[in-house]
């Protein structure tokens, strides 16, 4: 395993991360196999954003006694209200969650202290003005956290953190299809179809963000590296061609500033498949030559399984039924496993009433309530 500095923080990080939310499925004896098998080939941070306590829980109990040889980035701000995820930025609810995360993951303190999830550059604003950026503050001051980072998808609020001087990383999604698009807060101009013509590389003001980070030493590591699975296939990619697991780690750690990616893992043998990287050949890790053939470039309204769109008022998990709907998508025939899978889910797309408010939440902008219907149709 080969490590990076992450920006001026000094911590050296493994290239290779754990981006923790697959794990949320598992039991406490799964999840201790990944993180072992992490631990075994080197990996030494991980992101854990998720609020659902099992998951916290499960961690926690594979990294007790071990700590120590974890980099932890601990979210703020993603809290679990009324059995689902809510993101808020109501001080009782995040100050009860964090407390929450620190103590099921048997730990006094966080490597970064994430503001988790910031999109707009208003709330941005909000927040270091009022008492959320107030609380983190003091909980550096304490010791509690670290350092400070936050999550975001959007590059113009990136770079606002980091001209502020509030942060000292970031986590950031990065992936050949997203670097084409152009940035801006209304997230459905975002992915409109009429900057097609223009995606012929990257957007400015994402290579922007990059040079700055570099030139600032703010830290990046990666999130939505594999576009949710999607640039693995022809047919789903917005290039019209397929890329490997190797292809796009290489393409997340050849951006200025990036030290590290979250690989979103759930078994051992996935672990083994994202560490590959570390002794892949230069071919395999030539992304360049499939993108240049790429018969187009457009990325827009596609899920990646983020879970962002929750809270689900029927208590859905919209995320693993559209991962689940793709998988099926996928084949000439939907496969055994996946309907038994999708069978098996507390609620299925058929208890969808059509609200719209996870499309509201949805960072990419995708047709949920018809990715719905379209899922009842098929396995329901």
């Amino acid at each position: 395993m080969n490590y990076r500095k992450l920006g001026k923080t000094g911590l050296m990080v493994s290239e290779i991360g754990l981006g923790g939310e697959w794990l949320e499925r598992h039991n406490t004896k799964e999840c201790r196999e990944v993180i072992e098998q992490c631990e075994k080939e080197g990996i030494n941070i991980l992101d854990c954003w998720m609020s659902e306590p099992n998951v916290r829980s499960n961690i926690g109990a594979a990294i007790r006694g071990k700590r120590d040889r974890w980099i932890i980035q601990g979210h703020l701000g993603s809290t679990w209200q009324d059995g689902q995820y809510v993101r808020t930025r109501e001080m009782p609810k995040v100050k009860e969650a964090f407390e929450d995360l620190l103590e099921r993951l048997g730990t006094d303190y966080v490597d970064f202290g994430m503001i988790h999830y910031v999109d707009q550059e208003t709330e941005l604003d909000e927040i270091v003005s009022g008492p959320f950026y107030a609380y983190v503050r003091e909980l550096k001051e304490k010791g509690v956290l670290r350092h400070i980072g936050m999550s975001t998808h959007n590059p113009n609020v990136a770079k606002k953190a980091v001209e502020l001087g509030i942060v000292e990383m970031i986590l950031f999604s990065i992936n050949p299809a997203f670097d084409l698009l152009p940035p801006t807060e209304d997230l459905n101009q975002y992915f409109a179809e009429e900057y097609d013509a223009q995606l012929g590389g990257i957007a400015p003001e994402r290579a922007e963000l990059y040079k700055l980070c570099e030139q600032k030493e703010v830290g990046i590591t990666v999130m939505k590296g594999f576009a949710g699975g999607r640039l693995f296939n022809p047919q789903a990619s917005p290039f019209g061609v397929a890329l490997t697991p190797v292809q796009c780690i290489h393409y997340a750690l050849t951006r200025p500033a990036v030290a590290s990616i979250m690989t979103g893992v759930e078994t051992k043998e996935q672990v083994l498949e994202a560490v590959s990287y570390e002794t892949a050949s230069e071919e395999e890790k030539n992304y360049a030559a499939v993108l240049a053939g790429a018969p187009r470039h457009a990325y827009h309204g596609q899920c990646t399984y983020c879970g962002h769109c929750k809270p689900c008022s029927m208590e859905i998990d919209i995320a693993m039924v559209n991962k689940l709907y793709d998988l099926a998508v996928m084949q000439p025939q939907v496969p055994s496993s996946v309907k038994a899978h999708y069978q098996a889910l507390e609620k299925t797309a058929a208890d969808c009433i059509g609200c719209g408010e996870c499309e509201a939440r949805c960072p990419f902008q995708v047709p949920i309530v018809e990715r719905m219907e379209k899922t009842w149709e098929l396995l329901d």
